[in-house]
């Protein structure tokens, strides 16, 4: 009795560690819910692009200033990246996140397609992503101060993931190398925290220059920039039955000429490799690089490419991701009121899908085996610090990421609870690593053994600065 007494009142005692109680923390996060919503709802409003997210950088930082972390702007070369700092001492837990939107998916907060009259919208809900980030990192400064703990927790505000590798460039500048572990979340269609990996990718612009004439008067003159894009595309499509069947490649014809009566002069095409290890990808995009070189000999056109980005596969953690899962399944799912309800209904209507509420009001169980998706430069992080994360339910079950329907619902009260379960799931985690360092050498431990011991990392987009522009 006398040991169990003891360990209530936060006392070591014959070896045993008491932990803190969390609760008090947790019900923070959710007592400050308005806050949080209405700083996720304006950046969603915001729906700024890769390095064009002004606003939104500003109002993270400002939230976290006035918490008394010290800002510092525009990291590794890039305006809108910055890192949030509290704390001199102990083990440093970094908290990643986001805040940039996609292109093409100006979308209302309803449960139809409507235009929003904007160039693009949040369809991976970054707005939530950053967000949540913010209010774990503040719920871990409040832990480190009010219990006294060792510790220091940094905020890094990392821009343009979607396709323009803002981590990787910060990776490259160093920026994680002091963390003893790094935390992130996604917004998702459910709660979930295994430790599937993500894929590698590289992504560049490819430019073919031609000569402008008349399609009809003179089309000797002319040499068709679109044919070399055309051209490319076709070799690339018949190069698919010829790489790994997991692999995958898109593109996307950015410029094609502005009349079928003027033989275009140029025309560009934005491609995307991955696949889960980066050798591979780095030989395909060597292949497609090729391929555009051929296409350009054979149209009389010249080319040139842009690498807009490169990340490495994400590497898991068992030992951290594990503790993760363990974290959101204390926090548990949530429910839906019944408008909540209502709205899902019509969005899953437009999916096709009955509405399956299981991993919203509770926790998918964990699988080891996940299998990859999409890319993230998270994966670069990875490389550098041990690093897990998570999903939370922040859109209506069956949606996927990059729709209409994941910026509607990223804009409504569905978003924000989801985004709450993944602050309070972040915070959770980082007040178990601080009560228990042990857990993170343990981490760092296997971080070694499947880094390997000859491991360099190198950037898979090379020594450029950073594509500041790629969106334009």
């Amino acid at each position: 009795m006398k040991k169990i007494f003891l360990s209530l009142f936060g006392l070591t005692v014959f070896g045993l560690q008491a932990q803190t109680d969390h609760t008090s923390f947790l019900n923070a996060i959710d007592a400050n819910a308005a806050q949080y919503g209405t700083i996720a709802q304006t950046i969603w409003g915001y729906a700024e692009m890769g390095y064009q997210e002004t606003k939104s950088s500003a109002l993270l930082q400002e939230t976290l200033a006035a918490e008394g972390f010290v800002i510092e702007k525009g990291i590794a070369g890039i305006p809108t990246a910055f890192s949030a700092t509290y704390g001199t001492d102990g083990p440093v837990i970094a908290i990643l996140g986001e805040y940039d939107a996609l292109p093409g998916l100006s979308q209302k907060n309803l449960p139809y397609k409507v235009d929003n009259n904007t160039r693009a919208g949040h369809g991976c809900g970054h707005h939530l992503f950053g967000t949540a980030s913010a209010a774990a990192a503040i719920a871990v400064k409040n832990y480190l101060k009010e219990t006294g703990k060792a510790g220091t927790v940094k905020f890094f505000g990392c821009p343009a993931e979607e396709g323009g590798s803002g981590k990787v460039y910060m990776t490259r500048a160093g920026l994680f190398d002091d963390a003893d572990v790094a935390l992130h979340w996604h917004p998702n269609n459910k709660n979930a925290a295994n430790p599937g990996a993500a894929l590698a990718n590289k992504s560049a612009k490819f430019r073919f220059y031609g000569r402008s004439a008349h399609a009809a008067a003179a089309p000797e003159q002319g040499r068709s920039a679109l044919d070399g894009v055309e051209s490319m595309n076709y070799m690339v499509n018949m190069m698919r039955e010829h790489i790994p069947s997991s692999a995958r490649i898109h593109y996307v014809i950015t410029r094609g000429g502005e009349a079928p009566n003027v033989v275009p002069d140029f025309a560009e095409v934005y491609y995307y490799a991955r696949h889960d290890r980066r050798d591979v990808v780095i030989d395909i995009f060597d292949r497609i690089v090729n391929i555009a070189k051929g296409s350009a000999l054979g149209t009389g056109t010249t080319m040139d490419f842009e690498m807009i980005g490169g990340t490495h596969e994400l590497l898991p953690n068992d030992v951290l991701q594990e503790l993760v899962h363990k974290s959101l399944s204390q926090i548990g799912g949530f429910d839906y009121t019944s408008k909540e309800n209502e709205f899902a209904k019509r969005i899953a209507e437009t999916l096709g899908k009955p509405l399956d509420m299981a991993f919203v009001n509770g926790v998918e169980p964990y699988d080891p085996n996940a299998l990859p998706m999409g890319s993230t430069d998270v994966g670069d992080v990875s490389f550098t610090v041990p690093t897990a994360g998570m999903g939370a339910a922040t859109w209506v079950p069956g949606t996927p990421a990059h729709s209409w329907q994941a910026v509607a619902t990223g804009g409504t009260t569905i978003g924000n609870k989801g985004m709450l379960v993944a602050a309070k799931t972040l915070a959770l985690t980082a007040f178990k690593l601080l009560d228990n360092p042990k857990i993170m050498k343990e981490a760092h431990a296997e971080f070694l053994e499947k880094k390997g011991a000859d491991f360099k990392y190198i950037p898979l987009l090379g020594d450029r600065s950073p594509a500041l522009d790629y969106r334009n």
